[in-house]
């Protein structure tokens, strides 16, 4: 290749005993028996929506009711490079012989009810969320693109429609393809990998039908079920923010939050794509990586969260923003969606940060019922932080899956262990009531 029971009697004493202790072995056995099991496929009417774990970024799959895929990013840091090697960064799961892009691959070909991949979102361009260039990096067998994050998965499986903030011109608000070109871009491995990316697009959209678009803020109807749309009127998403555009809650109606910024250029986190997922009462929110907490001298645009905030209302539940890191989730942010779920994708010891963390178990703070979950929670930041971080996690490692029942009012988490190949169960919490916290 080449690179770029048993019945109880009681006729004694040591009978009893002894069925008693039966019992227990066929108990263990038992427990031990159910979370060795598969999760049990997709069925329709059903939402999954599956939080893939490699230890190397994002990535989030999602089943519509009526058997429509969306994934949402598919990042892969760089594996050659010494951070990504240190203990400050988890480890590839669920081990090394393939890189990230292709457990990804398989994941999905194991859990998707249909051949190919309807919809694909790439919320912003970096590495954790798209994929990062890198010398080892294998070209693909057209040889026009390299396999790297997104362009890896959609080399494997047919993707319908990719979907990101930036599309054709990728021009706003920041010029990226000016950047790309410039002698610096070289050494960046994102601006590197956006080349890569719209060399991915080019060449697929021509020989291989599928369609690119920009994603349209505000929109109800881009992201919209392709097999069955009259059988779920119940189910829709809500395209919430991007480029600094956020729904302003009246029809498709937006207002610029990245108006005033005082010339600073905004950051690309801030600029991301977020969706709000509604079925019957239960609602989730993807925030990617926008940031809440301004530090001294930076323009209030950077604020990102309250202003998303009151259009997207309580939910049951939300990713941690920019992966739970010290410049996000502020108060207002928590208490205005008050998930009653927080799922928070982790690959770095500082995710989350302490302050962070105390924000959303502080009964100050977060005075709503809540359950955290996490896809890897490293022993740098265990060490750091204490029994508090992990007090305050339900599950630290693994897969999660968020199963929504087909009436839209309960929901289950599901953990699945992210070590072993196959979608191995590893503990199962809720029901959940829909609208719980809201």
């Amino acid at each position: 290749m080449e690179q770029c029971s048993f019945e109880r009697t009681n006729t004694t004493r040591a009978m009893s005993y002894l069925s008693r202790l039966l019992s227990l072995i066929c108990f263990v056995f038992t427990v031990q028996h159910a979370s060795a099991q598969s999760l049990q496929p997709w069925k329709k009417g059903y939402l999954d929506i599956h939080f893939i774990n490699t230890g190397r970024g994002e990535c989030a799959f999602m089943i519509m009711p009526d058997g429509t895929t969306m994934m949402i990013d598919a990042g892969e840091l760089n594996p050659t490079d010494a951070r990504t090697l240190s203990p400050r960064t988890a480890p590839l799961q669920p081990d090394t012989t393939q890189p990230a892009y292709a457990w990804i691959a398989d994941y999905v070909k194991a859990v998707s009810p249909t051949p190919g991949i309807d919809y694909a979102l790439v919320t912003h361009f970096h590495d954790d969320h798209f994929g990062g260039m890198y010398k080892t990096a294998i070209r693909s067998q057209a040889g026009k693109y390299c396999l790297t994050g997104i362009t890896g998965v959609g080399d494997r499986i047919p993707i319908h429609m990719l979907v990101d903030r930036g599309y054709p011109t990728y021009n706003y608000p920041v010029n990226l393809l000016q950047k790309m070109e410039e002698p610096a871009a070289a050494n960046d491995g994102e601006l590197m990998q956006l080349k890569n990316y719209i060399a991915f697009i080019n060449y697929h959209t021509a020989h291989s039908g599928m369609i690119a678009a920009r994603f349209k803020t505000g929109s109800k109807d881009q992201f919209v079920m392709r097999k069955d749309l009259a059988a779920y009127p119940a189910f829709h998403i809500r395209n919430i923010m991007s480029n600094g555009f956020i729904w302003n809650g009246k029809g498709e109606e937006t207002f610029n939050h990245f108006a005033n910024t005082g010339g600073l250029l905004p950051d690309e986190n801030n600029a991301g794509c977020g969706i709000r997922v509604q079925y019957g009462s239960f609602r989730m929110f993807f925030g990617a990586d926008i940031q809440g907490i301004v530090n001294y001298g930076d323009p209030a645009a950077d604020d990102m969260e309250s202003a998303v905030a009151p259009v997207v209302g309580p939910v049951d539940v939300a990713t941690t923003s920019h992966h739970g890191n010290r410049n996000a989730l502020n108060i207002n942010y928590i208490q205005t969606l008050r998930p009653r779920v927080w799922i928070q994708q982790v690959w770095s010891s500082d995710h989350p940060g302490h302050e962070t963390l105390i924000r959303l178990t502080a009964p100050a703070t977060n005075p709503f019922p809540h359950d955290l979950f996490a896809t890897n929670m490293l022993e740098a930041n265990k060490l750091v932080i204490g029994p508090a971080l992990e007090n305050a996690f339900k599950s630290s490692s693994g897969h999660i899956v968020v199963r929504v029942d087909p009436d839209g009012k309960t929901y289950h988490i599901i953990v699945l262990d992210s070590f072993r190949r196959g979608q191995q169960v590893k503990g199962v919490f809720g029901p959940y009531t829909a609208g719980a916290n809201g």
